[in-house]
């Protein structure tokens, strides 16, 4: 089931209990904001997750009335930051910049996170996702998927597969292809997407599995060959390219969803109200279509509680995951 179908399933799930809640609760809170808002980002400037929120800022001040604040707090893949949101005052000033990765894989993978995934948040609004691309060397006699797991089978060694780190979508998707397919792999892991790109061009290994962005250009260039892509659809982007699933895997979906959390206890009125600014601006032409040229999905933002069931089952889909592969931090 794809994300687009899981959310509206979600809706569904949750349309009696957002009708009961718009009895009690006003749909905004009118006096909100009165001062600045802070958009915690767990990672560094100049990454793809920080260069998101900062396509978005201008237009959600603007939406605001008030300055919304990015401050960057990177660290432990995305933990610290996560867990500095987590702790702040349930007053809507402060909101989380959140993804899969230290929100759902990261407390699927780990005995212990400083923070619970879904007891310590109030969801706002869930707005994009992004899949990765599994490339290869044109020089390689391989064109799809299936010749990938013929020619990987027929080595002694198996191949290499480059990723961004270890315990990342990317990392997963490689592991679960190899586990669905039955061929070796040996991982390589980098401090970013740049570098297995690199070593994928150069040859020295035998795929990379990265975000759109990292590779368009190499691709239109056919300096790379784009074999499949990870998410449940075609990607908007590369609409030639074939899913994994199309490819003989079905099921197979890995992506890392972006959204905006509140500290537990945020009152539903300014998180629906934020909701409503969250929607308007990456519907706004302008950061539409900045989003998209950074290799985003973009959806439609469904309401604080469709987001949360859709959490609590994407929380449930990496447990088994990770379980399954038997995916383990060294």
């Amino acid at each position: 089931m794809s994300l687009n179908a899981r959310l509206t399933a979600a809706l569904s799930a949750v349309c009696s209990l957002v009708a009961s809640l718009c009895l009690v609760a006003p749909a905004y809170a009118r006096d909100f904001p009165l001062r600045p808002v802070r958009l915690i980002v767990p990672w560094p400037p100049g990454g793809g997750t920080d260069t998101t929120a900062r396509n978005m800022e201008p237009k959600l001040s603007e939406l605001l009335g008030q300055t919304l604040v990015i401050d960057n707090r990177p660290g432990a893949a995305g933990l610290i930051g996560t867990e500095l949101a987590a702790r702040a005052p349930a007053d809507g000033y402060t909101i989380l910049f959140a993804a899969a990765g230290p929100n759902a894989i990261l407390p699927a993978l780990m005995p212990k996170v400083p923070y619970k995934a879904l007891d310590d948040f109030s969801e706002v609004a869930l707005f994009a996702y992004t899949l990765y691309v599994m490339v290869v060397h044109p020089s390689l006699p391989v064109n799809s998927i299936k010749d990938l797991v013929a020619f990987a089978k027929a080595k002694p060694g198996g191949i290499t597969i480059g990723t961004s780190g270890m315990a990342t979508p990317a990392n997963i998707a490689g592991e679960l292809l190899r586990r669905a397919a039955g061929f070796k792999v040996t991982p390589v892991f980098y401090k970013g997407a740049a570098g297995p790109v690199v070593d994928v061009l150069g040859q020295r290994i035998t795929m990379a599995i990265v975000t759109i962005p990292t590779i368009m250009a190499h691709v239109r260039a056919g300096r790379l060959k784009a074999l499949a892509v990870t998410a449940a659809e075609r990607s908007t982007q590369m609409p030639d390219v074939p899913t994994v699933a199309e490819s003989g895997y079905p099921g197979f979906e890995v992506i890392n969803w972006y959204g905006i959390l509140a500290p537990a206890g945020t009152p539903r009125g300014i998180r629906a109200q934020l909701n409503k600014i969250i929607s308007q601006t990456v519907k706004a032409p302008g950061v539409r279509n900045s989003l998209i040229s950074s290799g985003l999905e973009v959806l439609d933002p469904k309401t604080p509680e469709a987001y949360a069931a859709f959490r609590k089952a994407d929380l449930a889909k990496w447990k088994k995951i990770v379980q399954e592969i038997n995916l383990r931090l060294e």
